[in-house]
């Protein structure tokens, strides 16, 4: 991919559409991947990644070799990311105190280990590990993505994040202290002999609160099979982060830049912040 990636980049900067367009397809995935994980919130990452998208396409001549070209997509992302207005879960101002008070809020006394409960135990672990990631500041909450997530080195967080290396590594190392003590003493998949939550105990409140839909998850045995061995695995702090599905783009936002791109406005391109 780097190669064809190299050469897309070179056409796209020279007037072709069609290269633009396939840059797009090929940044857009990691663009959602890296927004979801900010937001915590699937409506809010894919307004975020669309704004991304299009800050990428109408920056793309800046761009000068003076990183891999994914590292300067990271870092478009990352300074629009920190930027932009606090998302729908960044507004309840979650901290890890009340987050576990939160956890520990309507529990059922014993797991259900039905299929179907599995399977929305999956998605409550989902839910809560994108909140967990939260409840960090932002500039602690990138360099943990960045670093423990999508284990971009220390040389290039720095450069997307603009700042030096000490100071990068110092903000992953109080973010990775927080995660690791915070689901240590609270998360049941990495200590079920000591932590009282786990995912299952959490289905029949988290479906009394909205957060997750019973309707929405299929029961193929394929899946059931998948939930199961997950659930059951033993989850450090950081392969718990890991463990987030990585969804892929929504068709509207690519749709929405390829109209952009097939108008041929480039005015329009021009006048994107």
């Amino acid at each position: 991919m780097p190669d064809e990636l190299t050469e897309l980049v070179e056409r796209a900067q020279g007037g072709d559409r069609q290269a633009l367009e396939d840059v797009l397809r090929l940044i857009s995935d990691d663009v959602h991947r890296l927004a979801l994980r900010m937001t915590g919130c699937p409506d809010d990452a894919a307004d975020a990644t669309q704004e991304i998208l299009v800050k990428v396409l109408t920056r793309l001549s800046t761009f000068r070799r003076q990183a891999a070209f994914t590292t300067w997509v990271h870092r478009v992302a990352v300074n629009h990311l920190v930027d932009r207005k606090r998302s729908a879960v960044e507004r309840y101002e979650m901290t890890f105190g009340a987050f576990a008070d939160d956890l520990l809020d309507g529990l059922t006394a014993a797991p259900n280990s039905s299929p179907e409960n599995d399977l929305l135990a999956r998605e409550v672990k989902h839910g809560c590990t994108l909140a967990m990631l939260v409840c960090l500041h932002r500039d602690e909450r990138v360099a943990y993505v960045l670093g423990e997530v999508f284990g971009i080195s220390s040389r290039d967080g720095a450069w997307i994040c603009e700042t030096t290396e000490a100071a990068y590594r110092q903000r992953l190392s109080r973010a990775r202290t927080a995660v690791r003590a915070f689901v240590s003493a609270h998360c049941g998949l990495v200590s079920p002999a000591t932590a009282r939550c786990h995912c299952r105990r959490r289905v029949p409140i988290a479906v009394q609160l909205g957060r997750v839909d019973p309707t929405t998850v299929r029961t193929t045995s394929a899946d059931i099979d998948a939930a199961v061995a997950e659930m059951e695995r033993l989850y450090d702090s950081a392969a718990l982060m890991r463990s987030i599905p990585d969804v892929a783009t929504p068709d509207e936002i690519t749709a929405h830049i390829r109209t952009i791109l097939a108008s041929g406005n480039d005015q329009l391109l021009a006048d994107q912040p």
